[in-house]
């Protein structure tokens, strides 16, 4: 008897990011969406990746703004993704950068954060994950994705990843479908089980959503040590329509505020609230065994 196969559980988040490819692709760049995130990834990328020209891995990177952001920089970047459309537009944009940032992409690949085994143990000194872990909804996935990361890092390397917390989601899931996201038992499943799931066609779905407590736990059981975990918007993830309109008309205010998200964004007070956290990580070098004593001296 054949047995039947099991759903790819990727299927629907691949479906989505198809669908919405050029939309990801400008994300960033929105002033009320994704500019705070940008501009505060920005200064954590280059507070804390070692030098250029450094090899990292873009691990689910969709379009690729950030392999183009670290080209430009001088670091050789390898860009992987689930979405054959995002990679199509990662491609072309790269073939219309300037030759000497073009030159520092090596590869744009297919790939599942599952399973890198397309790269060899110890590749890369850092690997951004700025996306996967929000899709990864069963702790086996979670893990074998964390596993991964640390093969594919060299001892020392460092993991910048996001995930999503519960709170914001809740909250926008009930300003957009009222008390149906209560009898559908939508806000039950984002607060007891971190699933956010969107029949929609083009609507995000395949989501997981976290607790800030469980973060750490969840990188340093697969041999990580935590370093940071921010909160990718700071205390603006709330504001941000107001934000942009106070870049226009303020860009001194704008620029100073941005100053005072990204000083706390290290504020637990706010992880719970945030859009995502973005967590840096070390996979530590193996410590050399201390030398025990030497033999005790033979009296005469």
């Amino acid at each position: 008897m054949t047995k039947t196969p099991e759903p790819d559980p990727t299927a629907a988040v691949r479906d989505y990011y198809e669908r919405s490819a050029a939309r990801e692709a400008e994300r960033l760049g929105r002033p009320a969406d994704g500019a705070v995130e940008w501009e505060l990834h920005a200064r954590a990328l280059a507070e804390h990746l070692p030098p250029a020209p450094a090899r990292i891995l873009d691990n689910g990177g969709g379009p690729g703004p950030w392999t183009r952001w670290l080209a430009e920089r001088g670091y050789r970047v390898t860009l992987t993704d689930l979405s054959p459309a995002s990679l199509d537009i990662a491609r072309e944009r790269v073939a219309r950068a300037p030759r000497r940032h073009a030159a520092n992409v090596e590869a744009v690949v297919e790939a599942d954060a599952r399973d890198l085994g397309a790269f060899p143990d110890g590749s890369f000194d850092a690997l951004l994950c700025l996306g996967p872990f929000y899709h990864l909804t069963t702790d086996t996935d979670r893990g074998r994705a964390v596993q991964e990361a640390h093969r594919v890092l060299r001892p020392g390397g460092l993991l910048i990843a996001t995930v999503m917390p519960r709170y914001m989601r809740l909250v926008s899931t009930v300003l957009e479908h009222g008390s149906a996201a209560f009898t559908t038992g939508a806000a039950d499943r984002i607060l007891g089980e971190g699933r956010y799931d969107d029949p929609r066609p083009g609507r995000f779905t395949g989501g997981y959503l976290t607790r800030p407590d469980d973060v750490r736990p969840l990188f340093e059981d697969h041999g990580f040590r935590v370093r940071h975990l921010l909160a990718s918007q700071g205390i603006l993830a709330w504001a941000q329509p107001e934000v942009a309109a106070l870049a226009q008309r303020d860009p001194d205010a704008y620029q100073r505020l941005l100053d005072v998200a990204y000083r706390t964004a290290g504020d637990p007070s706010i992880h719970g609230m945030s859009g995502h956290l973005l967590v840096i990580a070390e996979r530590p070098e193996p410590q050399d065994p201390s030398p025990g004593p030497g033999p005790s001296p033979v009296e005469g």
